[in-house]
């Protein structure tokens, strides 16, 4: 994908993860109650400017064909079908790096089903994150054989269908203190091993923070090699996936992002992965849609072709001045 030349304000499609619309907890405390899928699909419904949802496998799917049912029915778009395999006990070992080879065809079996769903569903896109994958210790795992195992996974998987994309979302830690692919490098170098097409990656913004990257540098890098398919916005302190409202702590880094998007003409979804620990969760979406839609309205006040000026002057001190003084 290039840099296009010239500007024209994108279109933004918003999607809510409809998991986050219902229970929230963390070890100390539950933040939100369990809410069955069609209490959550209405919940979603209610959100101001959503256009799609992003549905989880397998938990949302118990009766595949109900579940199919409850989300035509709400007229909203589904935006990618997320593979989960991670949560479940099964996979306390790994997933597609699971030692025990019926795990790790289990998992590709999973990845097969989702992509299945997501053809059915018009959605045309699954989004894992392959949490439980990786290890906590040295001398637990062997490298060489994990990275084999994944990498033969998600072949066997691709080759299931080409009209279905994987998008492959990448976190530093969470479930294993250090989860195979941890960044935008090592993922990006898993697609281009792969060589497929239809094979590329989620761009989470909380994850790009946590990984200490800068979330628009690694737009770019994965746009530019053709392997940007998906994006997730949230935000934290850059310690802690914390999945807060986008902007409400790095605000210059939320510009920045739509900044790029805007330049790489940007025609995908931005899926909202944000928890509600205060208030409720369509409050949270509500806010969170008004603020990136608010983001993209900031650049056109301060002016993308003033913005591209001070990235070609380079000199961050008279951008920040413009940028904080275009604010009073």
């Amino acid at each position: 994908m290039e840099l296009k030349k010239g500007w024209t304000t994108m279109r933004l499609k918003h999607s809510v993860m409809v998991g986050l619309m219902g229970r929230q907890a963390d070890r100390f405390h539950e933040y939100q109650p369990a809410r069955d899928l069609a209490e959550r699909l209405e919940m979603t419904k209610r959100v101001r400017g959503v256009d799609g949802i992003e549905v989880v496998y397998p938990q949302e799917f118990q009766d595949p064909g109900q579940t199919v049912a409850l989300i035509k029915d709400t007229g909203l778009a589904v935006s990618a079908v997320n593979l989960n395999v991670k949560s479940t006990k099964k996979w306390q070992a790994g997933s597609f790096t699971a030692p025990d080879p019926g795990l790790r065809a289990d998992a590709v079996a999973d990845m097969k089903t989702a992509m299945d769903l997501a053809a059915e569903l018009d959605a045309y896109m699954i989004t894992c994150c392959p949490l439980i994958d990786g290890h906590n210790y040295n001398f637990q795992v062997d490298y060489m054989k994990q990275w084999a195992w994944l990498v033969d996974g998600i072949a066997e998987a691709a080759r299931h269908r080409s009209d279905v994309r994987i998008s492959l979302e990448y976190k530093l830690n969470e479930s294993r203190n250090y989860v195979i692919l941890g960044d935008m490098g090592r993922t990006l170098y898993l697609c281009e091993q792969l060589g497929l097409p239809h094979v590329g990656i989620t761009m989470d913004v909380g994850h790009a923070l946590v990984a200490k990257e800068t979330p628009a540098e690694m737009l770019c890098l994965a746009a530019q090699a053709g392997r940007l398919f998906y994006v997730h916005f949230n935000d934290n302190g850059r310690e802690w996936d914390w999945d807060m409202v986008p902007g409400t702590v790095n605000l210059w880094d939320l510009l920045e992002m739509m900044y790029y998007l805007d330049r790489l003409d940007w025609e995908g979804w931005l899926s909202y992965d944000v928890l509600t620990r205060d208030g409720d969760p369509v409050t949270t979406m509500d806010a969170t849609i008004a603020i990136v839609n608010a983001a993209q309205e900031l650049l056109d006040k301060l002016g993308r072709e003033r913005l591209a000026g001070f990235i070609e002057e380079g000199v961050p001190a008279r951008a920040y001045e413009y940028l904080i003084t275009s604010l009073l």
